[in-house]
């Protein structure tokens, strides 16, 4: 999703509300999948990934979106220890909704 047709979704993206990023429900599950993965991997279930399958994406598709969910968990948590912020230039509109304190 990119360029200007796609900026509400991406604003609501950025702020964590799938309800209002206009998505598919197989891109849900996922998105959904990924923010588990974020706020707490245990909680992934085999009913969760046999979800996905269901919804038609495939075992690679799933293992790619695991790996990058990982990742940036594993970004965001180097940040925070190194307090590195990004200059302010790169969030004009504040620090993105679904990255305060309570939804990490």
């Amino acid at each position: 999703m990119q360029g200007e047709a796609f900026e509400k979704a991406a604003e609501a993206l950025r702020n964590g509300d799938l309800d209002a990023a206009g998505l598919n429900p197989q891109e849900r599950l996922l998105l959904e999948f990924a923010g588990t993965i974020a706020r707490a991997a245990y909680r992934v279930t085999d009913e969760q990934v046999q979800g996905l399958r269901d919804a038609g994406w495939t075992e690679e598709q799933i293992a790619e979106a695991a790996y990058i969910a990982a990742l940036f968990s594993l970004f965001v948590r180097l940040a925070d220890t190194f307090e590195i912020v990004p200059p302010p230039v790169y969030e004009p509109s504040g620090i993105p909704a679904a990255l305060t304190d309570d939804q990490r």
